[in-house]
């Protein structure tokens, strides 16, 4: 079974820096794409970063240049460096598998409050 839990999520000035972290049971994060998605209040989850499994990133334009996933391998656990962030950047941060091992399992998600 998998499990994804975020954490690292906050209250935040405009123009500072927030790391989400994703820690994975059940599957195996080197050699599966992890995706970060984010819902802000009454807009739909849209994608936001993604690092596949051969080590390829993928970002949303609103955050290129300023966000940065990562993974540890070691402990199974995935990141998202936050930086420059915009009160626009405010909603619940969610991970997800995206395959080829699992994909569809989401994290409960954690809240990301940009202040301006």
């Amino acid at each position: 079974q998998v499990q994804l839990v975020e954490s690292g999520g906050g209250l935040v000035q405009a123009g500072g820096s927030l790391r989400l972290s994703c820690a994975a049971s059940g599957v195996n994060i080197s050699i599966n794409t992890m995706g970060w998605y984010r819902q802000a209040p009454g807009k739909e989850r849209e994608f936001v970063a993604a690092m596949t499994w051969t080590g390829t990133l993928n970002y949303v334009s609103s955050v290129k240049g300023r966000f940065t996933i990562s993974r540890d391998n070691a402990n199974n656990t995935v990141y998202l460096q936050m930086n420059s962030l915009k009160p626009e950047d405010t909603a619940v941060y969610y991970c997800k598998t995206l395959g080829p091992w699992d994909f569809g399992s989401w994290g409960p998600g954690t809240q990301v409050t940009v202040s301006s």
